[in-house]
């Protein structure tokens, strides 16, 4: 398929451009119908809510608030005349706005409750036709610009507005994030390529991905329940996934056209190898993803559907439209620099150098401190995680700056903390009294209201004296839920967003030990036939473990402890929202993966070659950390990226997520998963005769076909091996760019290569036998030395001394 997209690359440019084009123009056509289901069967909240649905018909339409305060230095109270003159003609011209159902202001009898006992502060309640996500934004800014204007106008009187129609028109302009984060990632690439049309592949694959991907979930609205976060998850991922799959094939490629490969074999290679690797990737995302189905939370369903379907779009792009790209531009991939050099010097060898080399021979020398030190890391970050706490942000979570948090803040004082998040204890008993003078009773309990009952349901509004997101409040609808309740002898639901949001948080808590144990079940599978091996996928499990923990941790030291939260500007401190844990543990599981099987793949491949570990672990971290690095980078600056969506939700995801890849990457992957896998030694590669029989053969990444001339004939007879070692100075430092030279007896050259930063080589040999090794490295004496190879790989290491010949005749 690889040479196919290649050859026909003006055919596959032009199908997706029109499916990109196609699916816009109808998604644009169709509009959007997202819709937040949140279904938790058998809770008391549902069996309430389930009540007053049948008592009092859910409105139509979303009812948003404008709060004013009168200052006491300049003015008295609201019912002032003055300040009435000012509110009421702003409220009756808002009333008479195409899309506004109803005003409900208190200056009349009907909302004579809506003043502060002080005279201070009041409410009005505006109620639109339509809910909050169809209210056109237009009509919101008209009517937050005409409440605002009266504060403006008049001195000593504040006015501001919250509610979720309010809060959806205060958003930054949808789009920003992806194009902050696209940004971001372009400066990573041009500097990690250093050329502008190399930059450019990544970055219009996850465009193509993406925009296809937000484009059918948007359409699907239209046919199933998915969540107006849904989309900002599959950009986050989309984006993600979409410019990391890309950096792996174009790396891969642009290696082979370095190594004088032909520009379309080049590309064929790249799919074949990183490409099978990519569908392997991402793969195992969609299946973390689909993980989140074991929790049978409805809301969910439409998160798994519009991240699964972006992440498999951006594979396919990966796989179809990048070869095409690859075809159109040629050589271009490379830089003017390397171009120039190639058709200077020729092919390059392919070889590991520089910091990614040190490191991985530093790593090597000293597993056991890089072990200690990289796991006291992630175990002090991941000390906050003790301290989670589920629950929901609400408007009180916005800025400070922003009207929505200004409002909620207004009516907390007015009216109590409680007033933003009241509880509705619902019954269908006819006698309440003794229910009412027991809730009245109760600590914790600042107000009690007991409507008319309707349709044989009595509705109890509770005022609580603390705010929504406040523990004492959970406390309270235990209290209420466990002895209240049952000591007035009437059957009776505690209801209200705030009791369905503590209802939420439980469920999912429980819930996610059998999520976190299904997809690390996955995992584990998936690793242990990829690689035939025990401790590769029990290492990566206990790796995506401490990453999580660690995330988690640096989530609750921001969001929970506030530590930091004012830099972002992203508001005040509460609660995790319940949903994230899920959503944050299947994205992080799916995306640590693609590190771990590229890391892997490569440390994989020496061992099967070598059978030395030690080679093998030291020479796949030299080889990958810089591309691994280098994409979790672009990861992580797209996810910063959306702390600018102005959903907080998405913020909080965005954040959680940066800091996961960056300590999976940089701490887990580079440190502790190398340093693990030399204390393990050759047991990272066992696995019991009769479960190797028993599993199926899956190849993530296939050897790639030298493209070399072959060896020349010695005579000698038996399997091809291999001779390696270290280059060292007498003072036992490596030497970096030492020509090592294998020959026959007879003197003929069989290979040649140029050791790494850390001193280390791999010469290739036809078989068994005697040969002769040659070592030249600068102001050193040649060194030439006999090697006797028998059926296995030699490990030979040659000590290199001035003013010293050492010769065999």
């Amino acid at each position: 398929m690889a040479r196919w997209c290649y050859r026909h690359r003006l055919v596959v440019l032009l199908l997706w451009v029109g499916a990109l084009f196609g699916l816009g123009f109808s998604a644009s056509t169709a509009g959007t119908d997202y819709a937040n289901v949140f279904a938790l069967p058998n809770t008391d909240s549902t069996k309430a809510y389930d009540l007053m649905e049948k008592a009092f018909p859910e409105r139509a339409g979303d009812t948003d608030t404008v709060v004013w305060k009168v200052d006491d230095l300049h003015r008295g109270t609201v019912r002032d005349q003055d300040v009435r003159d000012l509110i009421e003609p702003a409220l009756a011209k808002i009333a008479k706005m195409d899309g506004v159902g109803e005003v409900v202001d208190p200056y009349t009898p009907r909302g004579a409750a809506q003043i502060s006992g002080d005279g201070r502060i009041a409410y009005a309640q505006i109620t639109f036709t339509e809910r909050a996500n169809a209210v056109p934004k237009d009509l919101v800014q008209d009517v937050v610009d005409t409440a605002r204007k009266v504060g403006v106008q008049a001195r000593g009187l504040q006015v501001e507005l919250g509610g979720q129609a309010i809060q959806r028109a205060q958003e930054p302009p949808t789009g920003l994030a992806e194009m902050v984060g696209l940004a971001a990632a372009a400066v990573v690439l041009f500097l990690a390529f250093g050329s502008l049309a190399a930059m450019s592949l990544p970055i219009g694959v996850a465009i193509f991905g993406v925009g296809t991907g937000l484009f059918s979930t948007q359409l699907l609205s239209h046919v199933t329940a998915i969540p107006d976060l849904a989309p900002l998850l599959s950009s986050l991922i989309g984006l993600g996934v979409g410019i990391d799959y890309a950096l792996f094939i174009v790396t891969r490629h642009r290696r082979g056209l370095l190594r004088g490969v032909d520009p379309e074999e080049a590309a064929v290679t790249a799919l074949n190898t990183s490409g099978r690797a990519v569908l392997f990737a991402g793969g195992t995302v969609c299946i973390a993803l689909a993980g989140m189905l074991v929790t049978n939370l409805r809301f969910l369903d439409g998160v798994v559907i519009g991240t699964s379907l972006t992440v498999v779009l951006s594979v396919f792009a990966a796989t179809t439209l990048l070869p095409a790209l690859l075809g159109l531009l040629g050589p271009r991939v490379l830089s003017r620099r390397q171009r120039r050099r190639l058709a200077a010097e020729g092919p390059e060898p392919e070889r590991a150098s520089g910091l990614a080399a040190r490191w991985s021979a530093s790593v090597q020398r000293r597993p056991r401190l890089v072990a200690v030190v990289a796991v006291a890391v992630m175990a002090v970050l991941a000390v906050p995680v003790l301290s989670l706490r589920l629950g929901a942000t609400d408007q009180g979570n916005d800025d400070t700056t922003t009207t929505t948090r200004q409002a909620y803040d207004l009516l907390a004082e007015g009216f109590g903390p409680g007033f933003n998040g009241p509880l509705q204890v619902v019954t269908s008993d006819g006698a309440t009294t003794a229910l009412v003078k027991g809730i009245e009773a109760t600590d914790g309990v600042a107000r009690v209201a007991a409507l008319p009952p309707a349709q044989g349901v009595t509705v109890i509004q509770v005022v609580p004296t603390t705010s929504p997101q406040s523990k004492e409040t959970d406390d309270l609808i235990d209290t209420l839920r466990d002895e209240v309740i049952p000591r007035s002898g009437v059957s009776a639901h505690v209801g209200g967003v705030t009791a369905v949001s503590k209802d939420f948080a439980s469920v999912t808590g429980d819930r996610l030990p059998l999520f976190v144990v299904t997809i690390i079940g996955l995992s584990f599978l998936l690793l242990l036939v990829a690689f035939r091996s025990l401790m590769v996928p029990l290492t990566a499990a206990v790796m995506n473990l401490i990453a999580a923990a660690a995330s988690f941790g640096v989530l609750v030291a921001i969001f929970q402890w506030g530590w930091g939260l004012g830099l972002l500007g992203l508001g005040k401190e509460g609660p995790i929202n319940a949903f994230l844990p899920v959503i944050m543990l299947s994205l992080l599981f799916g995306l640590s993966m693609d590190y771990q099987v590229f890391l892997v793949s490569r440390m994989h491949e020496e061992w099967v070659h070598t059978r030395d570990n030690a080679r093998a672990v030291r020479v796949g971290l030299a080889e990958t950390s810089r591309v691994i690095n280098s994409a979790a980078l672009i990861m992580v600056c797209v996810f910063l990226a959306f702390v600018l969506s102005g959903d907080s939700g998405a913020a909080v995801a965005g954040v959680g997520l940066a800091a996961a890849v960056a300590l999976d990457a940089f701490v887990l992957r580079t440190a502790l998963v190398p340093a693990a896998m030399h204390l393990l030694g050759a047991s990272n590669w066992w696995l019991p005769a009769w479960l190797d029989k028993r599993l199926p053969h899956l190849a993530v990444e296939p050897k790639e076909t030298p493209s070399d001339p072959p060896r020349p004939d010695t005579g000698a007879e038996g399997p091809a091996t291999v001779v390696h070692g270290f280059v060292r100075t007498a003072d036992d430092e490596p030497a970096e760019g030492a020509s090592v030279t294998l020959l026959s007896e007879d003197g003929r050259r069989l290979d040649r290569v140029t050791s790494l930063a850390d001193g280390s080589y791999i010469v290739s040999v036809p078989g068994p036998g005697a040969y002769l090794l040659t070592v030249t490295a600068g102001p050193y004496s040649p060194q030439v030395r006999q090697v006797t190879v028998a059926d296995g790989p030699l490990v030979y290491d040659v000590e290199l001394a001035e003013g010293e010949v050492d010769a065999v005749n």
